[in-house]
Order: C-alpha cells, then structure tokens, then sequence
C-alpha cells in the first residue's frame, strides 16, 4: 500500500525536487513546521482546555475565555495536523524513502484518529452535556497530547535514521 501511494505521489514529488530546494527543507521541513503545531497550538489549547475546565467555579468569566480559545484553536491544529501528516508522507516520497513503514507513520495515525474522535466527542455537545464525555474528552485530549510527543520522538528517530 505504501508503494502505491509513493507511486501517486510521484509526480508531484518530482516537482518539488526539480525545484532544488536545499536538503535541510526538504528534511527536516516538516518536523519543524509541525512541531510548531503541536506544541505551540497543541500546547496552548490544551492549557487553555484545562484552565477553562478547572476556572468555572472559581472565575467564570476567565473560565469561558478559555473555553472559546480552546474550541478556537484546536480544531485548526487538527486541520493543520492532518495537512501536516499529507505533507510528511510526500516529503518522504520527495526524499525516495519508504512510506507507512515506520513507528512515526503508525504513531500518527493513531494520533489523528483519537483527534478525530475527540472532536466527534465536543462536535456532539458531549453527549448532551453529558458530564462522564466531558470528563473522558479533556482526559482523552491529554492522553493524546502525550502520544504526540511520542510521535515527535519517532519523527526524530526517523529523521535521524537518514
């Protein structure tokens, strides 16, 4: 399955290594572009997540701020994620290497599909405002957030790897 879809990507991976791009972009690229999603965007939803979970006896109003940064911004870095995961496989095309046969291609699929069904979660009003799916959501969420740094550690791996 890999080969095929090295084999679709081919041509567009073409383009980009006619364009002469130096080999440290073409490397390294997306790892940092990425890297800056999931900490920074990634990092500051979370925080923002929690600080509004935890704010809502005590400040209300700093609670909802927070609550609005959250649904703001993680939804984005779940779109940029998954462009994110498109653009990895095809710089891995562009560099001639193996596709979906490394921990860092499983570690991301995993990552965006709990993404996925973290979202699916919040996007159905937790269940009715179901208090156990918004316990399970924000727990989830972290677990998740945990996992990327995992992921970002096989990313390293493999990019050190060639």
């Amino acid at each position: 399955m890999g080969e095929n879809l090295a084999q679709l990507l081919e041509p567009i991976a073409s383009q980009f290594r006619a364009l002469n791009l130096p080999e440290p972009l073409t490397h390294w690229g997306h790892p940092f572009f990425m890297s800056i999603v999931m900490f920074a965007m990634g990092g500051y939803g979370a925080y923002a997540g929690w600080k509004g979970r935890l704010l809502t006896a005590t400040d209300v109003d700093a609670a909802i701020k927070n609550k609005t940064d959250h649904k703001k911004i993680m939804p984005v870095m779940f779109g940029f994620m998954a462009i994110g995961a498109t653009g990895g496989i095809l710089s891995l095309v562009i560099q001639k290497h193996e596709v979906m046969a490394s921990p860092h291609f499983l570690t991301a699929t995993i990552v965006l599909t709990f993404l996925a069904i973290n979202s699916l979660i919040s996007g159905t009003g937790f269940g009715g405002n179901n208090p156990g799916l918004r316990k399970f959501h924000a727990y989830f969420g972290s677990t998740i957030m945990g996992m990327m740094v995992i992921h970002a550690l096989m990313g390293l791996k493999l990019g050190l790897s060639f």
